[in-house]
């Protein structure tokens, strides 16, 4: 094996980690609120008000198809959000409520990763990001 093919310098593994380790931190955060993180980010985005449905979240959210169907199922049976007969997703009451609980737990999330990552970690995170969705 090569240096470049060994597997501790994957990449991909080390991301995977580095996502599992801030996303404990967030779980840890918003688990009396009975949402994953999935379902917070789905809420965060329907929260904007645009006109936005299942196959737009799952582009500007990154993730499967099939991950966005099961949160949204969830959402939906918890009566968090709506579907419109054109299939564009709605915050209701009850999920506009529930996200302004959230909301100040999310922000001690925020902190907590902040304060693992420190800023230059913060910035590493943001560049991958950028480099990643050009």
């Amino acid at each position: 094996m090569n240096e470049l093919s060994h597997p501790r310098d994957c990449l991909s593994r080390k991301i995977m980690k580095a996502n599992r380790l801030i996303g404990q931190i967030y779980r840890k955060h918003i688990l009396p609120f009975e949402l994953t993180n999935s379902q917070l980010s789905i809420l965060f985005m329907i929260s904007n008000g645009i006109h936005i449905n299942q196959a737009k979240l799952a582009e500007m959210l990154a993730m499967e198809k099939s991950t966005v169907s099961r949160n949204l199922r969830r959402l939906l049976e918890s009566e968090l959000i709506i579907k419109s007969p054109q299939n564009n997703l709605t915050m209701t009451r009850k999920g506009k409520s529930l996200l302004k609980k959230v909301i100040p737990a999310w922000d001690q999330a925020m902190k907590e990763a902040r304060s693992v990552l420190g800023h230059n970690g913060e910035k590493a995170v943001n560049l991958i990001l950028n480099k990643l969705t050009k």
